[in-house]
């Protein structure tokens, strides 16, 4: 059944260089968004940046550049990496510091406002600057954030806004057991559930602008600045015209949200929370990934193994890095990511798997059809196909069209085709066709997953031609 599907990532700190993490969000919101498009969905696809903050207020004064003039440059940074990584061209790049993402939050924070759920008191936290989070004592390990041990946590003291937080625990559970699928995997579900019946507290939503003068005004109060959570989270609100148009607004929401499981807490119980207060529905859906790692470790600059996809994407080219994320990446789980692994999978599936079976088929054809086969198409996807595709689950699904990869290899070498044409040329011609359909199949059914190498295997079926080497061998 076809419709409208919006689907949107989180939006990344620009505080460095695009990451092989963000680019496996990317990458499976774009593989989720193809297939709805090719089920007939009308897609409206979400990504851009966050750029307010204390982290990145800091990491520009580091650099000595106007906070402005740093967010432009890594904004820039940020907005070439959809095209690298063969994401749909008609996706949306927001900023949150764009005019009309500016007015939407002010908005939003009056709605807020309005209903009582916004107050201000003095308090004082724990603060860890690398997650833009407060932290209890219970949350920390030997007195640091897990996620960012390296990092000391600031101490914030001051007087603050707020959001009665602790006004939506029922509220939430509520609309938790009235969605039973409403965040994937399970697992990332129940440690929320788990997290709001603990209770909730109010959380502050707010910076005093003396200190930190870099986000978005608070309305009727130019003291304050927005934190940073409040302000980009109402992205995937604005994104899509709210509150300026309606019309666009209802067209297209709720959203299904790809979000990392450092962004659990945040995405599931503190947006869904604020849209209540606003009084706009929830979130469609929302899919939690785990991280990647890199020999086992955390990536990180100081052990040099962060993994640059732009770099990736350079030596093995767009759909190499697409497949491996796909593939061998686990879609919910942390994943180890090494030359080495990327390299043997790249070698035994890419260039002698798929790369070497559309070179004999197209060379079987080129060679024995004189023109290009007028055999009529036709693909219908199968549960096999769909059924995890629909519960976000690529990697099963990418398994299952390199299993029709294998199969269809392990029949060229039992019907010897390339024999069959000498002996019995009209049999071997019919075998030839039916090769080239299903190769033809396959093509349709990477295209989520490798737009370019489907794309390419289509063209080259339409000419009858062996198209060149699709992926060199890598030494």
């Amino acid at each position: 059944m076809s419709g409208r599907t919006y689907i949107t990532t989180t939006l990344p700190y620009v505080n460095s260089d695009p990451h092989i993490g963000f680019a496996l969000e990317l990458v499976q919101a774009d593989i989720f968004a193809r297939y709805r498009k090719l089920v007939g969905d009308e897609i409206f696809f979400n990504t851009g940046t966050d750029e307010h903050g204390l982290k990145i207020y800091q990491a520009a004064e580091k650099e000595g550049l106007s906070v402005q003039d740093y967010v432009n440059d890594y904004a820039g940074r940020f907005k070439t990496l959809p095209k690298i990584l063969g994401i749909l061209p008609e996706i949306n790049f927001i900023r949150t510091t764009d005019e009309y993402h500016l007015k939407a939050a002010q908005e939003f924070w009056q709605k807020c406002e309005g209903v009582g759920d916004i107050y201000k008191k003095n308090y004082k936290a724990k603060y860890c600057v690398g997650c833009e989070l407060e932290k209890t004592d219970s949350e920390l390990v030997d007195g640091r954030c897990p996620i960012h041990p390296n990092l000391e946590l600031e101490i914030i003291e001051e007087e603050n806004y707020f959001f009665r937080f602790s006004n939506y625990q029922q509220k939430l559970l509520a609309l938790y057991e009235k969605m039973p699928e409403f965040v994937v995997p399970g697992v990332r579900f129940n440690e929320i559930k788990a997290f709001v019946k603990n209770g909730l507290e109010d959380f502050s939503i707010s910076r005093l602008k003396s200190k930190m003068p870099w986000g978005i005004e608070v309305p009727n109060d130019s003291d304050h600045v927005m934190y940073v959570w409040f302000d980009a989270l109402v992205n995937y609100i604005s994104a899509v015209g709210w509150p300026s148009d309606e019309k666009k607004f209802e067209q297209w929401w709720p959203v299904i949200q790809f979000a990392g499981k450092d962004n659990l807490r945040q995405q599931v119980a503190m947006w869904q929370a604020m849209l209540m207060s606003a009084g706009l529905p929830p979130s469609r859906q929302i899919m939690i990934h785990g991280f990647i790692t890199s020999g086992g470790q955390k990536m990180s600059k100081s052990l040099g193994n962060v993994i640059n996809p732009i770099e990736l994407v350079n030596e093995y080219g767009t759909d190499a890095v697409r497949y491996f994320l796909a593939r061998h990446v686990n879609p919910f789980e942390d994943s180890d990511f090494t030359m080495e692994r990327f390299k043997e999978a790249y070698n035994a599936n890419l260039a002698n798997g798929l790369g070497n079976l559309v070179a004999r088929i197209m060379q079987l054809s080129q060679v024995n059809l004189s023109v290009a086969t007028e055999k009529k198409y036709q693909y219908i996807f199968t549960p096999d196909y769909t059924e995890p595709l629909n519960k976000f689950e690529f990697s099963r699904t990418i398994n299952y069209v390199f299993e029709n990869i294998s199969n269809l290899d392990q029949k060229i070498t039992k019907t010897e085709p390339f024999k069959l044409i000498k002996t019995n040329p009209k049999e071997g011609i019919e075998l030839i066709l039916d090769l080239i359909l299903d190769l033809y199949i396959i093509a349709c059914q990477l295209e989520p997953f490798m737009p370019q190498t489907s794309a390419t295997i289509k063209e080259a079926i339409k000419d009858n031609k062996k198209p060149d080497n699709l992926f060199p061998r890598k030494d």
